[in-house]
């Protein structure tokens, strides 16, 4: 199974209030029919991936004036846009976060990436790990002892391979993505706002650095698309793209020019090469080499510090 991943970076102004999110769903699914019909004729596009933040990003300092403006229930009527356009070109769509509101959690946000295949929505993914200080949504994590059920690091099997998405900051964590990847993922999807300095420019450049690090750890194709907004569109940060495919072997398949702007750009995604090394490796089997229980005394302590930036 051999199909093509397109990153649909962005960059757009941010919306002050939830009135202008038809507008940009409109805008992203013309972003979409693009990817696909315009590479139609060399290959199929069956993954579709956008920024974090691509929707509204957490522009206001505080959960109140977050659930008034911007933040939305899902699913909603944008996200059945979304399963239309899915339909009608055959593809999966990993959407750009939304700012959420669920009646279940009164009083707070998250920052959720959907998975949407033709046959409508398949998954959410909350981001565990806020980016501290600056970012006020909540933690499904935090949110554990007092009843929170859902999964953390879902997985979906799909007919283009098991997908798992997480967000931005997430992939600073090693024991995120790797979950992502015991829970039997094939492609990771990154959706991301990683600004510049640490983005994809030299000479810090954690954007590759991380991408390519994950993909080798976990033995997973990495489909990475970040935020490519200039700093006029969503200061005080400026925003340097780079979006890129990375195969399992930390390969970049293909990158965009670092630097803001819109672009898109595809890579391709071999699932059944991947599902043949996964089961011929004897050496570098980083997912069956794992001897977990070594790390278990460690891990089964409290590390979070929940002071430290919150």
């Amino acid at each position: 199974m051999r199909y093509y991943a397109a990153c649909c970076q962005t960059d757009l102004p941010c919306p002050r209030d939830r009135s202008g999110l038809a507008d940009r769903v409109t805008f992203l699914l013309s972003m979409i029919d693009r990817a696909v019909v315009g590479y139609r004729p060399f290959f199929d596009v069956r993954l579709v991936v956008f920024p974090e933040f691509a929707h509204a990003a957490p522009i206001y300092e505080s959960v109140e004036e977050l659930l008034e403006k911007l933040a939305v229930e899902l699913p909603n009527e944008q996200t059945e846009r979304y399963v239309r356009k899915a339909h009608e070109r055959g593809v999966f769509i990993q959407t750009g976060t939304f700012l959420e509101k669920d009646p279940k959690w009164p009083g707070v946000v998250f920052n959720t990436t959907c998975l949407i295949g033709p046959d409508g929505l398949l998954s959410r993914y909350r981001k565990v790990n806020p980016w501290l200080p600056w970012e006020v949504h909540a933690s499904p994590h935090d949110l554990l002892p007092t009843g929170y059920d859902e999964p953390l690091f879902p997985i979906v099997e799909t007919e283009i391979g098991n997908l798992g998405a997480a967000i931005c900051y997430d992939w600073l964590f090693p024991e995120a993505i790797r979950a992502l990847a015991l829970n039997g993922a094939e492609v990771l999807v990154r959706v991301s706002a990683y600004m510049d300095p640490w983005g994809a420019t030299p000479p810090l450049d954690w954007w590759t650095l991380f991408n390519r690090a994950r993909a080798v750890e976990n033995m997973a194709f990495v489909v990475a698309c970040n935020q490519g907004a200039s700093a006029a569109h969503y200061p005080p940060f400026s925003w340097p793209g780079g979006s890129m495919v990375v195969d399992f072997d930390g390969r970049v398949l293909s990158q965009a020019d670092p630097g803001p702007g819109e672009k898109i750009v595809v890579g391709p995604i071999d699932i059944a090469a991947l599902r043949h090394e996964r089961e011929r490796r004897e050496g570098h089997d980083l997912l069956g080499h794992i001897r977990a229980e070594a790390y278990h005394e460690r891990y089964a302590r409290p590390i979070h510090r929940p002071d430290r930036g919150a």
